[in-house]
């Protein structure tokens, strides 16, 4: 499974941002998909995931109802849209692959993509 990642960029806070991860090679429709962040110097932390057919979804507390999740199984691509950002929200964003539902573990995901940089201003 190959995975990249897209959609970053500057934006003010309280913009939104979408970002999108295509997954290709083995079906990815078939694999639960989380987006995790990281800063430099910290821990990569979850953020959201999804199951295979997108009917339940799990997020972090610090985006909680600023966040969503979604998929479409179709274009093999898993949808993280941003909105309210804050600063605090500026990293490194990830999608990741899993054979696990709903999982907050990095352990967890057997596949990544390669990350796009999100920057909120203030």
């Amino acid at each position: 499974v190959q995975l990249q990642a897209s959609g970053g960029g500057l934006v003010q806070a309280g913009g939104s941002l979408r970002l999108s991860c295509v997954g290709s090679g083995r079906t990815v429709s078939t694999y639960a998909m989380g987006w995790f962040r990281q800063v430099p110097g910290k821990e990569r932390e979850f953020v959201a995931a999804i199951i295979w057919s997108g009917s339940a979804t799990y997020y972090a507390d610090s985006v909680k109802g600023r966040f969503t999740i979604s998929r479409d199984n179709a274009k093999n691509t898993v949808f993280l849209q941003m909105n309210s950002l804050k600063p605090e929200d500026t990293a490194l964003y990830y999608c990741g692959a899993s054979q696990l539902w709903l999982r907050t573990q990095r352990i967890a995901y057997d596949y990544w993509g390669q990350g796009t940089q999100v920057t909120v201003s203030s």
